[in-house]
């Protein structure tokens, strides 16, 4: 018979407490006095006023379930069997085997059968990756609760009403109204551990590339305050992307937030990837946050970085476009809490979101279900809160907690280059600058495609070694000129000498900044490039064959003068005598040779 029968219930009068009792045998009349009376003695009723509902369940095996309202008293021997299992779970488990059967003894002759005492919800309706419950009147928001048939959910929606919003994480197929919930008492976590380095994992942080289990024992939260003034320190410190238009313009520090916007195929994750293969051998722990991608995306960004020796310290957080809006919506918040990890273990980590644009689309596909009222475009009114609370936890910690740090590169994607629009502005507002990416000059094949005027980087030149900012000099200032006389010449007007030589001189920085994906420039190739250009070396280089000769001077400078390319890359300090030996050795490289169109 189902759990639903019924052995025999009474109309219910007014006024009474109505207790649910589960079992196999029905209770005999003096087990059912004794239950009213301890149930009016909890609820302060009269006995006279507990209705008992006897219902037939195989599943108690012995004994009884008893539910009042959203209370459960689980007297079942199933009960019994949980509360042990959970009793001889706790023993130490670095204990030899002599040891545990001593303590094993002591375990069982102390321990005591409690009442079994939980909340217990009942399912209202069910839908497309939630659900509203009612009771569970004690949850709190961000709770993982547990379903009857084993799926886990996260209270998301606590309504005056009485009544929760669950966003599932499973299929909700099997969930009926009027199933069963109860409470976990726990926030949403992942297991972690040092062995997640190298491993690709879904948001609820199970192993997902074939490589077995990865036997995490610590639960760390998905969500946490993020460090307050005190406990963080000045961004300081270079994280260098390899990619030179980047290091040299729009540095980025160890514990900054910078944004990579732009329209779709115009190569943001691009330099994302370039900048994971940069870390190497810099002790730099990477998260790559794959959120509503193709799993065969992720797959050959996997095999990319895996040719490349950068999964072994790499950690890949992914959530298909196939999953449920659910684990899309926790992806971010499940690889921050990885690089959480390793931050608050003294280490320099590099997390990736890509990207929150399909991040922001999953919430609003959540809180339509959920019956939110909309706002703009549709999105929830907390939208901007649900990516400062991720974002705002990227930090260069303090020296008194370790003086790990977490930089962050979110990923937004545009709609033909409207970075007014509102996710894209409300992101905008809470990075600490941002890497826009033209789509014109992508299809012009100017790669990455860095449009140097809305490019922006708010901690500057403090995010950049002393040799990398006396290299630099006026690189952006002569770019930005470059650009106004580019326009001033569609006019066709009569050029002088000197605007000819401006323009020559723009077009030929514009190529030295162009690179080839997963080619990485050291800081000497970046120094050694900046120093020769701002010379005007490249002036007398063909336009079209700038790149090649470009390849031939670094690979001919790294044989030749490989103690100025140590003294640049190791000691990161800039002087004139080492100025003046780059140029010197630049310029008899380039007065040896000729170029010819």
């Amino acid at each position: 018979m189902s759990a639903d029968h019924v052995f025999e219930e009474p109309a219910p009068r007014p006024e009474t407490l109505r207790v649910e009792i589960r079992c196999v045998v029905a209770p005999t009349e003096q087990q059912r006095e004794r239950l009213r009376e301890v149930m009016a003695a909890k609820y302060a009723v009269n006995q006279e006023d507990v209705e008992l509902v006897i219902r037939k369940d195989p599943s108690a095996v012995d004994g009884f379930n008893i539910f009042v309202g959203d209370d459960n008293y689980d007297w079942s021997t199933l009960g019994r069997i949980r509360q042990f299992r959970k009793s001889v779970q706790a023993l130490p488990k670095e204990t030899e085997p002599d040891k545990m059967v001593s303590l094993l003894r002591e375990d069982i002759a102390g321990f005591r059968l409690n009442t079994g005492h939980q909340q217990v919800g009942q399912v209202v309706s069910v839908g497309d990756s939630v659900a509203v419950i009612e009771g569970l009147h004690d949850v709190v928001y961000g709770e993982i609760v547990l379903f009857e048939n084993g799926i886990k959910g996260m209270v998301q929606d606590i309504r005056a009403d009485g009544t929760t919003g669950i966003v599932l994480f499973g299929n909700s197929v099997d969930i009926t109204k009027e199933s069963r919930v109860v409470r976990t008492q726990r926030t949403a976590g992942i297991p972690i551990s040092n062995r997640i380095l190298g491993r690709m994992i879904d948001p609820l942080g199970k192993p997902i590339d074939g490589d077995g289990p990865i036997d995490a024992k610590k639960y760390y939260p998905l969500e946490r305050p993020a460090p307050s003034i005190l406990q963080r320190k000045p961004v300081g410190r270079p994280l260098e992307t390899g990619i030179l238009a980047i290091d040299s313009m729009f540095p980025v520090g160890r514990g900054q937030r910078e944004l990579i916007i732009g329209d779709r195929q115009t190569g943001k994750t691009s330099i994302a990837l370039d900048a994971i293969l940069n870390q190497k051998g810099k002790n730099v722990v990477c998260i790559y946050v794959a959120i509503s991608q193709k799993a065969s995306t992720v797959s050959r960004i996997m095999r990319i970085l895996r040719d490349a020796g950068a999964m072994d310290y790499t950690v890949i957080v992914s959530s298909d476009a196939d999953d449920s809006p659910s684990l899309q919506y926790i992806a971010p918040y499940a690889g921050c809490a990885v690089a959480e990890y390793f931050m608050y273990h003294g280490r320099d980590t590099l997390i990736i979101y890509d990207d929150l644009s399909k991040h922001a689309v999953a919430y609003r596909t959540i809180s339509l279900l959920l019956e939110r009222a909309p706002g703009r475009e549709a999105y929830p009114g907390d939208v901007f809160y649900l990516h400062s609370r991720l974002l705002e936890r990227s930090a260069q910690l303090s020296d008194d907690l370790g003086g790990g740090s977490m930089t962050a590169l979110p990923i937004v994607e545009t709609q033909a280059g409207d970075v007014s629009a509102y996710i894209p502005t409300n992101i905008i507002s809470i990075t600490d600058g941002q890497i826009f990416l033209d789509s014109d000059l992508f299809y012009a094949g100017q790669r990455p495609a860095i449009n140097v005027g809305l490019s922006v980087s708010r901690v500057g030149s403090a995010a950049q070694t002393n040799i990398m900012k006396k290299a630099v000099g006026s690189i952006r200032l002569d770019l930005a000129q470059h650009r106004e006389m580019q326009v001033f010449s569609r006019f066709g007007g009569d050029l002088d000498q000197q605007m000819r030589d401006q323009l020559l001189y723009g077009e030929g920085l514009m190529q030295l900044l162009r690179q080839t994906n997963r080619a990485p420039m050291s800081l000497w190739q970046q120094v050694v490039l900046l120093l020769a250009a701002q010379d005007r070396l490249f002036t007398k280089v063909p336009v079209k064959q700038i790149g090649r000769v470009r390849a031939d001077f670094l690979t001919w400078f790294g044989n030749t003068h490989s103690t100025l390319t140590l003294r640049a890359e190791h000691e990161k300090l800039f002087s004139e005598e080492l100025k003046d030996k780059i140029l010197g050795a630049a310029r008899a490289y380039f007065a040896d040779r000729t170029f010819a169109d």
